[in-house]
């Protein structure tokens, strides 16, 4: 959410973000209801002002008087109650239309309308090179009976997921791994419920516009976050944070759930877009310094890559586009990791920076170093997201013989294998 005053004063540039992010919203439909509320409310204030005035006025008055300044004040009690549907009415339509209100990108995001426009930065690690026919991860986790979709998919339905035996602790480790790694580097672990209200699914700004991607509690006023950024936002909502207590980092595991609607037959063969998952986010809570905040846009994005780096898997780095990056980011960079079965990289971190776009929804505020009250800045970013990651894991680390080499990394939290698997070819 923007300020309503930054929308007024920078009209322009907001109708620009608009425009550049493909959002289907008229700003000029948005002020008009802002002036006609302000315009609603002086009405309301003057008439306000002059019952109490007039109220003054009847221990005063003569007896001839008196019985004319009480119906006054009847009529003008009346007047007021008269234009209170109008006055909520429009604050409610005015609300609304600020939640939809996209943030202004960084200068240095590139215009485009889609991912096919979206910029790469750098390329990172060797691709693979195979002596034998590789196969895919579906194959792979088949030949080694560390899968069963057609038994799940009876039991939970398409776009479920089962993994056995070594596959399992792979999974693990590979969460496990991203935990310690992430708590090394100073952010607090954190466990957390993918069970949300729907105002912290607002507060986040999943919605409005995304409620199609969320399953909800039927019977209850719950549903399932896609990501623990969703909770984790919404943790401290309407708080007034200390300054001494800012930043606050976390590495926050939870289970994730996404309907995936409209990607029917998208990925439909094995991990890469299933219903629930695993997912290690990092989410940070700083001050509002976009000096600061960029600063800590560079340690996620970092941490992100180093965590790939040791599970020794060559990935790219691609700068968002304004089509592609959401409305609440400034600036959006999403790490895709290479699956050799497809022959491209495919997505597997998204590092974003939302400035106060999430804190103003959630009223995440402190009082600055002059006493003022403001708005924290909000980032996050992908730890690792099991089993999205398990498919270029499993496919850039086969071996000849169907067996799984285990990165170095991993290796202590499966009990020292450097193999796993059994020869099957």
């Amino acid at each position: 959410m923007l300020d309503l005053k930054f929308i007024r004063e920078n009209a322009g540039a907001v109708k620009h973000a608009v425009d550049v992010k493909g959002v289907n919203l008229d700003i000029d439909e948005l002020l008009r209801l802002d002036r006609e509320l302000v315009d609603l409310k002086q009405r309301v204030e003057a008439m306000q002002a002059e019952r109490n005035a007039n109220a003054k006025l009847v221990p005063k008055a003569t007896p001839e008087e008196r019985p004319t300044l009480i119906q006054r004040g009847k009529d003008l009690a009346e007047e007021i109650k008269a234009l209170d549907p109008a006055l909520r009415a429009h604050e409610d339509n005015l609300k609304q239309l600020l939640l939809r209100v996209p943030n202004i990108p960084h200068a240095s995001v590139p215009v485009g309308r889609d991912d096919s426009e979206n910029v790469e930065l750098r390329r990172e690690g060797q691709l693979p090179t195979f002596d034998f026919t590789p196969l895919d991860h579906v194959d792979l986790l088949e030949k080694q009976g560390w899968s069963d979709p057609e038994r799940v998919a009876r039991v939970s339905g398409s776009r479920s997921y089962l993994l056995k035996g070594e596959a399992v602790m792979l999974e693990m480790a590979v969460l496990m791994f991203a935990m310690d790694f992430l708590s090394g580097r100073g952010f607090t672990p954190l466990s957390t419920t993918a069970l949300a209200r729907p105002e912290a699914f607002v507060g986040s700004g999943h919605f409005p516009g995304g409620e199609d991607q969320v399953y909800k509690i039927e019977g209850d006023e719950l549903m399932l976050a896609g990501t623990a950024e969703v909770p984790v936002n919404s943790l401290y909502a309407g708080e007034q944070l200390s300054l001494e207590g800012l930043p606050i980092a976390y590495a926050a595991i939870s289970a994730a759930f996404r309907s995936e609607a409209g990607s029917a037959g998208r990925d439909v063969r094995g991990l890469i877009r299933v219903h629930e998952f695993r997912k290690v986010e990092q989410y940070v809570l700083c001050r509002a310094d976009e000096p600061e905040a960029l600063d800590w846009f560079g340690k996620i994005l970092g941490n992100a890559e180093a965590l790939l780096a040791a599970l020794e898997l060559p990935y790219r780095v691609v700068q968002n586009c304004t089509g592609d990056m959401g409305a609440g980011k400034v600036l959006m960079y999403d790490i895709e990791t290479w699956v050799p079965s497809e022959e491209k990289y495919r997505e597997t971190h998204s590092c974003s920076y939302l400035g106060d776009w999430q804190a103003r929804r959630t009223g995440l505020r402190y009082r600055d170093e002059h006493g003022k009250l403001v708005y924290a800045h909000t980032l996050n970013n992908t730890g690792i997201a099991a089993p999205r990651i398990l498919v270029p894991l499993l496919e850039n680390h086969q071996q000849a013989d169907g067996t799984i080499r285990v990165p170095e990394a991993l290796r202590p939290y499966l009990g020292g294998k450097a193999v796993l698997g059994q020869p099957v070819r």
